[in-house]
């Protein structure tokens, strides 16, 4: 096979892992969650919850209906994150160190992508709101 084939073969086998470490990484995310605060995430009333943890979104990508309020919590045990939309259209949060948490309520349908501003170029740490009207 020449080369310049096998690397999309090999990306096609790959692809499942990067979803599986993806999965088991969000999994480890509502663990440390429990840990800290003692319930699932799934069980907050007033917002939809995002986990950041090792340099992830849990989930990344994200529906939610006009007027949802997203909390982006940080379960890290040492690294500090902030949310960051991408169109500009609020200023990027302050630093959320661990346990630390954010709150942004989407108005406007579309999709909107965010991103840690410390580590989305170094460790792609990248997500997508995508808001239904």
């Amino acid at each position: 096979m020449k080369p310049h084939r096998l690397l999309p073969a090999l990306l096609i086998l790959a692809a499942p892992a990067w979803a599986d470490e993806a999965a088991d990484i969000c999994a480890e995310a509502e663990e440390r969650y429990v840990e800290l605060f003692g319930q699932p995430s799934t069980t907050v009333e007033d917002a939809e919850v995002v986990l950041m943890y090792k340099y992830r979104f849990c989930p990344a990508q994200l529906t939610v209906k006009a007027g949802t309020t997203v909390r982006w919590v940080n379960v890290d045990k040492r690294t500090s994150h902030s949310v960051l939309l991408k169109d500009g259209s609020a200023p990027e949060s302050d630093r959320l160190f661990p346990e630390e948490t954010v709150d942004l309520t989407f108005l406007t349908p579309g999709p909107q992508d965010y991103l840690c501003g410390p580590h989305w170029e170094t460790q792609d740490m990248i997500g997508m709101i995508t808001v239904e009207p």
